[in-house]
């Protein structure tokens, strides 16, 4: 395809640079450091020349160091003295009971008094750009995590509690511990316990088969649990980052199970994992298919209706594209769309941007020029990078210093489960989206026409979560805008994955689960997320039921359930969850 106009043809990865570059990658966990570099030197530059900002610094470090003696003196005296600076509401690392005693609480305040002058430091500064002030307060950050007086075994008052009260023993389970992960991780392998979480025999139980396979997905049918089902069918579309089970984890916590329990045909893509084969596949392979083709597959074994096209993460991505061309096309095969927190504007996607610069794609590029492919281990470990204080520092504190286990879950045991992207898709998904947000201006070309999200006019159903990391809430409303469909937009607490599996009742229910909906005509969506926020209307539980209710409102009523036809390859029927999702 070629370049749009203006936008220069990326240069392809010289092999001379391939081993250096590759030692690089290796060593920085797949993070630029020349991006890292740069943004450090324009915010130093800009620093070093502004008298003003220097001075307002120091007088901000006076003004806390005096804050900070007095406090010493005040809780010297009375214990329970006020505190001069309290923790963000998101950081729990000093909430517990023996950090609010002296001196404990005294190394606690100067920490947090130390992390506001850096942001304070990092941030604000007239002449650095947008992007490089947010990497350089995001590094500046990373650096306080790491040196936050609750990793210390010396400062950390639960951790020398529990050393007094186990002799030391909790240091020998640490360390245990800690090798077993070392050895994990230097053998490539999968965390400790993630074995008793095989697909199809502990996760992904609901019964069905796989009805259609190409050459990137299996689309599995599941067996109705109701004598009547509805007429429209579900298809569903995860990330091509994922395995498609955390829809589909334990019968707790199944997404699917509960929609086949309320009478639906559900149909899901099961994602093949590329290899170096694979590496000149494409994004529009992906989206033909895994979108197109697989619409498609479902009107063959559902003719004479309409489908429920869902897709979650990077695969409500790929739907509303899909989506786009059936509608210019004038094909009518799509009832509904739902985008589960999937983004189609990427201008403004959350923490994720720190990793999209022109640097930072080449540098990935370079990496998967040698294998073919970016493992997915690499963006688990940009996730955890953006929440290292819960997913990286909690774990050295918990499993490491305490010596505890953290048991395995369905759900870590998901995550762990990681997925390969072809250098080709990859590439093309991080520079035509990420950087030149071509989706959203309608510069995005499909086999050579371009898309445009404006021919998406059937209803939508639009869910963001509250604390998305991987896709921020106002990022994804932004679609409301976008297409030109009725829309109902709904928030739902908690954060990218937690947030979605949300069972409405049964033992993985959260009591605590609410969400905020508001529907919208076309085109009469606030345009700022925060009016839509104070406006819209606040319900007690999962967000599951709502989906439901709005799924049943535009459907055409019930027919007989749908038997799951034996397909068979290679001979065999193959039943759920498929053969792709066993590729490692």
């Amino acid at each position: 395809m070629p370049a749009p106009p203006n936008r220069p043809v990326p240069q392809r990865t010289d092999p001379l640079d391939l081993p250096l570059k590759t030692a690089l990658v290796r060593l920085n966990n797949g993070i630029s450091p020349a991006s890292v570099a740069m943004a450090h030197v324009d915010w130093l530059t800009h620093l070093s020349v502004l008298p003003s900002k220097q001075t307002a610094l120091a007088a901000s470090a006076w003004l806390k160091t005096a804050a900070w003696l007095n406090y010493v003196v005040r809780s010297s005296c009375q214990p329970d003295a006020p505190h001069c600076v309290e923790a963000p509401p998101d950081d729990k690392r000093f909430s517990h009971a023996e950090w609010q005693l002296p001196p404990f609480s005294t190394i606690a305040q100067a920490f947090l008094l130390t992390q506001q002058w850096w942001r304070e430091a990092s941030t604000g500064v007239r002449g650095v750009s947008r992007h490089h002030e947010e990497v350089a307060a995001f590094t500046v950050r990373q650096w306080l995590d790491m040196l936050s007086p609750s990793n210390s075994p010396l400062l950390n008052p639960q951790v020398l509690h529990e050393t007094a009260r186990k002799c030391g023993v909790n240091f020998v389970h640490g360390f245990a511990n800690w090798w077993r992960d070392a050895i994990a991780v230097a053998a490539g392998g999968r965390p400790r316990g993630v074995e008793a979480f095989r697909p199809g025999e502990a996760v992904a139980l609901t019964p069905g088969k796989v009805v259609h396979r190409n050459a990137m997905v299996e689309l599995i049918q599941y067996a109705p649990a109701t004598d009547k089902v509805r007429k429209e069918p579900v298809l569903i579309v995860p990330s091509w980052i994922m395995k498609y089970y955390i829809l589909d984890l334990t019968p707790d916590d199944s997404l699917v199970k509960y929609l086949v329990g309320q009478g639906h045909t559900v149909f899901i893509a099961s994602w093949r994992n590329p290899g170096a084969a694979d590496r000149e596949i494409g994004l529009d392979d992906y989206l033909e298919l895994g979108v197109l083709d697989t619409v498609a597959a479902v009107q063959r074994l559902c003719p004479d209706t309409t489908i429920h096209a869902a897709g979650y993460c990077l695969g409500g991505t790929l739907l509303a594209m899909g989506a786009a061309v059936l509608g210019a096309r004038k094909v009518h095969a799509l009832k509904t769309v739902t985008i589960i927190a999937g983004q189609v504007d990427f201008q403004e996607p959350g923490e994720l941007g720190l990793f999209m610069d022109e640097s930072q794609v080449a540098f990935l590029e370079d990496l998967m020029a040698e294998s073919g492919y970016l493992d997915g281990r690499r963006m688990a470990g940009a996730f955890q990078l953006i929440n290292s204080k819960d997913l990286v520092w909690s774990k050295l504190l918990h499993e490491y210093l305490m010596g505890a286990e953290t048991p395995m879950t369905a759900l870590r045991a998901w995550n762990a489960d990681a997925t390969r992207m072809p250098a080709r898709m990859h590439s093309e998904y991080l520079r035509r989206l990420y950087l030149e947000n071509q989706l959203a201006d309608g510069e995005y070309r499909f086999r050579g026409v371009p898309i445009n999200l404006r021919a998406i006019r059937v209803p939508m159903f639009v869910l963001g979560t509250e604390r998305d990391h991987v896709s921020p809430w106002p990022s994804v409303f932004k679609v409301l805008r976008l297409a030109h469909a009725p829309t109902r937009f709904v928030l739902t607490a908690g954060g990218h994955n937690v947030g979605v599996v949300n069972p409405p009742e049964g033992p993985a229910a959260n009591p605590k689960a609410s969400y905020r909906w508001a529907e919208h005509p076309v085109d009469e969506a606030p345009a700022d997320p925060q009016a839509w926020y104070d406006a819209a209307q606040q319900e007690r539980g999962s967000w599951w039921t709502c989906w439901n209710e709005w799924l049943h409102r535009h459907g055409s009523g019930n027919v007989p359930a749908r038997a799951v036809p034996d397909v068979r390859f290679h001979g065999k029927v193959v039943p759920a969850p498929g053969t792709f999702v066993f590729q490692e």
